[in-house]
């Protein structure tokens, strides 16, 4: 089974073809393409490539399905005896994207 990793919005993932993946969000309309040409290590089944720090002439390709928010978390500061608390909620955006093609190069 072919696999990569690939490095995007600061964070790294092991993609493979056909599966859907979160990632930070992405610039880029629902069904649009989008290429990945950071790629830290790309496996096709026998032997596997590493890069220092990245293959050259690799890139993974996908398609964006959806663009979305996060579960909220709730930000909460608090000072005893000082009349201090804060309460925020925040919600990540992600980008939802569909692997379609891994090229090692």
């Amino acid at each position: 089974m072919p696999y990569a990793i690939i490095r995007t919005g600061g964070k790294q993932f092991r993609v493979e073809p056909g599966k859907t993946y979160r990632i930070p969000s992405l610039v880029g309309e629902a069904g649009g393409q989008v290429e990945f040409n950071e790629v830290l290590l790309g496996a096709d089944g026998n032997n596997v490539k590493t890069g220092v720090p990245t293959l050259s002439g690799a890139k993974v390709t996908g398609e964006i399905v959806r663009h979305g928010l996060g579960d909220k978390i709730v930000v909460f500061k608090m000072k005893r005896r000082k009349n201090y608390a804060r309460k925020q909620g925040h919600r990540q955006g992600f980008t939802e994207v569909r692997i379609n093609d891994i090229t090692l190069g």
